[in-house]
């Protein structure tokens, strides 16, 4: 199967190069590539549900959200990704695709099999899972392959605080992980494995050029769709949440429903203190991003003490965002 290089390793940009491959390309071909640290989540998957998002902020690692469906994987630029596009045939089955990729690596001597998920395991433990798309006359089919990631990174970036939180959408299945350098003493690094699987892939199939202006569309692309808020935020399905904390003022509950990633409802319960109604606060944030910097801006004039006696925004910004 013929290939394509691609050596970016920007996230939402990747994203990007997937979809416009899937649309350009009638035929097999494939490519491997790898991302900064960042956290991918699927096509109809809640951010605030899935993922650590203070975490994320905290360690500077991306946000991003693909065009298929499945669960929130991290990756960081010991993971390996492949991606495949093919024609879709009447009895297209994602399943050989994983199984292909499983007896590359069986090949370099990695016991590797399939799951009854389609994930390939090591031992009873993943290295790799995959998602897939179709659209119009082909599919496109990609997944991981962890080398050596970070696995306490990986832990916390999907470890959601303990909000109490139920969201609509897709839930992330967490399963026991395992790192590929452990039975590839051959590679001493990712881009060993990259050169091997690929060769694997390939055959004696070679490279594919890119047309002229095919970076240029992936990179507007990046910037319309894929980078934004809108795309990766906004796009989040129904979540409902409670966060609670104790303040000068007593015990103060936020109940919050986000809807497209903004703030749909908002109720602040409790046996607090204040001289102005909480629900007067809450009507100011209704309908704003759920985003610390909106929500800090929207807290700055409204004098937060008056609504729980002694407080400061900056713990009215913890209890609803953390």
């Amino acid at each position: 199967m013929r290939y394509i290089q691609n050596c970016c390793t920007r996230a939402n940009w990747n994203m990007a190069f997937d979809e416009h491959c899937l649309q350009q390309f009638s035929f097999p071909v494939f490519y491997l590539w790898r991302n900064a640290p960042s956290v991918i989540i699927g096509l109809n998957q809640n951010p605030y549900a899935e993922v650590n998002l203070p975490y994320l902020d905290r360690h500077g690692i991306l946000l991003a959200r693909r065009v298929t469906g499945g669960g929130a994987v991290y990756h960081d630029l010991q993971n390996l990704n492949y991606s495949i596009i093919r024609p879709v045939t009447g009895n297209s089955d994602s399943s050989d695709v994983v199984q292909m990729v499983a007896e590359a690596l069986r090949h370099l001597g990695v016991p590797a099999e399939l799951s009854g998920r389609n994930d390939i395991l090591v031992e009873g433990r993943k290295v790799s899972g995959y998602a897939r798309r179709v659209w119009c006359d082909r599919e496109m089919i990609h997944g991981t392959l962890m080398f050596d990631v970070d696995i306490d990174t990986l832990t916390q970036a999907l470890n959601v605080p303990g909000s109490k939180l139920e969201a609509k959408g897709v839930a992330s299945v967490r399963s026991r992980v395992a790192n590929l350098k452990d039975y590839l003493p051959q590679c001493r690094d990712v881009l060993d494995l990259q050169r091997l699987l690929q060769a694997e892939l390939a055959g004696s199939d070679g490279e594919i050029p890119l047309p002229p202006g095919f970076l240029e569309e992936v990179t507007r692309s990046e910037t319309r769709k894929f980078g934004t808020w809108e795309w990766n935020f906004g796009h989040s399905a129904e979540a409902g949440f409670r966060r609670s904390a104790k303040l000068g003022c007593g015990e103060v509950t936020a109940l919050l429903t986000l809807d497209r990633g903004c703030i749909r409802s908002l109720d602040f319960t409790g046996d607090f203190i204040g001289a102005l109604p909480a629900a007067d606060l809450a009507r100011r944030l209704t309908g704003l991003r759920y985003e610390r910097k909106t929500i800090a801006e929207a807290l700055a004039p409204a004098e937060v003490s008056k609504y729980f006696d002694g407080a400061r925004e900056a713990d009215i910004l913890e209890l609803l965002i953390g």
